[in-house]
């Protein structure tokens, strides 16, 4: 065997390893170059600033991505120097460098996007109109485009080329990214008719979601239910579903008290001059008593001879009274909405008793003072009726029927 080719193949293969070796050596060398002296002193100059101190925009590591760019850029540009290695591993080595060095700028790009999202929703007034599904949408096109670009890279081709292929996919692709335009346009039409912010009281009982908006995505909304668990609604469901915001309540200031009670029919009556004597000494009925007592005596007085009968004159009920001392009570309580609709009104009687509604506004719109708003109402509702002789009405219990059956009521039906 001829020494001489073998020592040649050998001093070539010497000089291959030398260089990946030294090359290696150069990446190795510039990395610690960026990362433990340039980098460093970077941080530390960004620790004199607010924006440098803040955790949660340093966890997107923009700038330790973007130096991990500079050992990917001497390996290129040493493998453009190198002599005696074959053309293709040369391109091989190059293109995956490459491709590493976009996938890189892309990976720092979408972490200063999510920067500038974290920015913009630390402004009270932005946070009711999120910009997160637009980010989103900008990170997927980021990443298709980068797809895209490392792909052609990598075969070393031109990406228009895998561009001009794509358009045969066209349908393929919207069958695969459905969801995402539906959601996209779902997002826009909710932000541009502003039907739904964070911080809103929604509830959308088929989807058992009944609670505060935490977080607008592109493709889901997350909903903080009362009970403290979290359901997560499908943009387009709010598009094509109906759902209850309760924000305009919120932002009108008052929440709505509607409450009713059944009264006993068999307890309503005509008032006597006793009763009216005793009920005029409310402070509340002074002026409805004053006012229709007078109103009554015209009408009587004008019916000549025929208000001898009563049947033919005018008369105060109980119930009218007490709907009209209600009515006053609401009116002088602070704990109510006066500029917001304000009445006592009968509903339809049925078998259980007539029906008495309340329907007027709190003040607040917080829910343990509302509902302790609307108690103490519903409470003094109950406790006043015996002032105007009323019942309400209430089904017979087991301590009714043995506690009558002691007094022996329920004889010989």
């Amino acid at each position: 065997m001829d020494e001489k080719p073998l020592f040649f193949f050998l001093k070539y293969e010497m000089d291959v390893a030398l260089f990946f070796i030294s090359l290696a050596l150069s990446a190795l060398f510039a990395n610690f170059v960026v990362k433990r002296l340039l980098l460093i002193g970077l941080e530390r100059l960004l620790d004199q600033i607010s924006f440098g101190q803040d955790a949660e925009l340093r966890k997107y590591k923009v700038i330790p991505r973007l130096a991990n760019i500079v050992p990917a850029l001497v390996v290129d540009l040493g493998l453009s120097f190198a002599k005696g290695i074959p053309d293709d591993l040369k391109t091989i080595l190059q293109n995956i460098t490459d491709a590493f060095i976009i996938l890189t700028l892309a990976m720092a790009l979408v972490g200063v996007l999510s920067i500038m999202d974290t920015l913009y929703h630390r402004r009270p007034k932005n946070d009711l109109r999120p910009i997160k599904g637009y980010v989103q949408v900008a990170k997927i096109i980021i990443y298709g485009i980068t797809a895209i670009f490392v792909i052609a890279t990598l075969l070393d081709t031109s990406p228009f080329i895998l561009l001009s292929g794509l358009g045969a996919m066209t349908a393929v692709l919207m069958l695969v990214f459905q969801d995402t335009l539906l959601s996209l346009v779902a997002g826009m039409q909710i932000s541009s008719s502003n039907m739904i912010r964070v911080g809103d009281w929604v509830e959308m009982p088929d989807l058992g979601a009944n609670g505060d908006v935490i977080e607008i995505s592109l493709y889901t909304i997350k909903v903080q239910n009362f009970d403290k668990t979290i359901t997560t609604i499908p943009v387009r469901k709010l598009v094509s579903e109906s759902f209850k915001n309760w924000s305009g309540m919120t932002n009108s200031g008052g929440r709505r008290i509607k409450c009713s009670l059944q009264l006993d029919q068999n307890s309503i009556r005509f008032l006597e001059d006793g009763d009216l004597q005793r009920l005029n000494k409310m402070r509340l009925l002074q002026n409805y008593l004053e006012h229709k007592i007078t109103e009554v005596s015209e009408w009587n007085s004008s019916l000549g001879d025929h208000s001898s009968y009563s049947s033919n004159t005018r008369r105060l009920t109980n119930l009218g009274t007490f709907r009209a001392y209600l009515t006053s009570y609401l009116q002088v309580n602070c704990s109510i909405q006066q500029s917001m609709t304000l009445m006592v009104r009968q509903l339809e009687p049925s078998p259980q008793g007539l029906k008495i509604e309340i329907y007027c506004f709190a003040n607040t719109t917080d829910w343990t003072e509302y509902e302790g708003i609307k108690s103490d109402i519903l409470e003094h509702v109950l406790a006043i009726l015996p002032e105007f002789d009323l019942n309400v009405f209430q089904d017979f219990g087991s301590t009714d029927i043995n506690g009558r059956a002691d007094q022996k009521a329920f004889v010989n039906f």
